[in-house]
């Protein structure tokens, strides 16, 4: 008996339903969505990807909460209790969360996609900019009409706002007055100089220099690579996300633009950017002050279980 799983099989990637998807698109708000759209022209196509990429920026908030405010302190990337997170609770998640899931609905919605892997840059969290990380961030790679597209709603406030072809030094402006684009280029760190990455670079303005912020491979990961990669991110006690709680969330114009983010860093100090200008500041100095934030700022109830995971842990706000 041939016991070999077919290649057509080990290549497939799960898919969500046509009911899954359409009540995910009324929760971004997307309710008049054509198939058309989705597998018509590239411009069409683009402008699709482009409007779901920013109404879920707009929904669901880059967050580590599942990491503090649970009674596991742990990550599944599983695409059913993903769904069940994202749309049937409203929450958010980390990179591999919230990319996973996006980029499971765009497969199910007919998009061409491909996972790869990416190395956040120190200096995106203060440290060395010449330096990066270990593969701890996960992009989508989106193929239409043969050209490709890095598509991240993972990344938080810094992350890109829509797709970026993979197109050396093509800006591409962001949330106003911020631009970004792709360098195709080596790290200082590669010892063959004639490896290239895609660099994923942000300025705050036309007058300022140009940040990287993380580079990433072509090459595709697979679900294995993610289960190791997503151990590590939440569980090792050298990862930033097991001892600091992060959020953000991009904010939306009438019209459909992205207009800015309400962000938490530290677990403590929250801020609503407008643009460049800060327009509002809260400091939690207790837990019932933080989680009247989620509240208010990110649209998250926490159950009282969940509330209970944090007693007793480095992030508990004690005030």
């Amino acid at each position: 008996m041939d016991l070999s799983t077919p290649p057509d099989d080990l290549a497939s990637r799960p898919t969500y339903s046509g009911a899954q998807i359409a009540d995910y698109l009324h929760a971004i708000g997307v309710t008049n969505l054509s198939q058309d759209w989705v597998s018509g022209t590239h411009d069409e196509s683009l402008h699709t990807l482009s409007k779901l990429q920013a109404h879920h920026l707009c929904t669901y908030p880059f967050e580590n909460l599942s990491l503090h405010y649970s009674t596991t302190h742990s990550i599944s990337l599983d695409v059913d209790v993903l769904y069940h997170k994202f749309v049937g609770k409203g929450r958010g998640g980390y990179c591999m969360e919230n990319n996973a899931f996006f980029g499971t609905v765009l497969r199910s919605l007919g998009y061409d996609v491909t996972s790869v892997g990416a190395r956040v840059c120190m200096g995106a969290n203060g440290g060395d900019p010449a330096k990066y990380g270990n593969w701890s961030h996960m992009v989508n790679i989106v193929t239409i009409a043969g050209q490709k597209y890095m598509v991240d709603v993972g990344f938080g406030g810094n992350g890109a706002t829509a797709p970026l072809l993979l197109r050396h030094d093509a800006v591409q402006d962001r949330i106003t007055p911020s631009q970004m684009r792709l360098i195709h280029s080596s790290i200082a760190e590669h010892t063959d100089a004639s490896q290239r990455l895609w660099i994923y670079q942000i300025r705050h303005a036309v007058d300022k220099d140009w940040e990287p912020t993380y580079c990433f491979t072509e090459t595709e990961f697979l679900p294995q690579d993610y289960e190791l990669i997503n151990f590590w991110t939440s569980q090792n006690r050298r990862s930033f996300f097991t001892y600091s709680i992060l959020m953000a969330k991009m904010l939306m114009s009438d019209e459909g633009r992205l207009i800015g983010a309400v962000t938490l860093n530290d677990g403590r100090e929250a801020k609503k950017r407008i643009g460049s200008e800060v327009v509002e500041r809260r400091v939690c100095n207790s837990e019932q002050e933080r989680l009247q934030l989620l509240n208010d700022w990110f649209g998250i109830r926490l159950t009282e279980e969940e509330e209970r995971g944090i007693k007793g842990t480095v992030t508990e706000l004690k005030g």
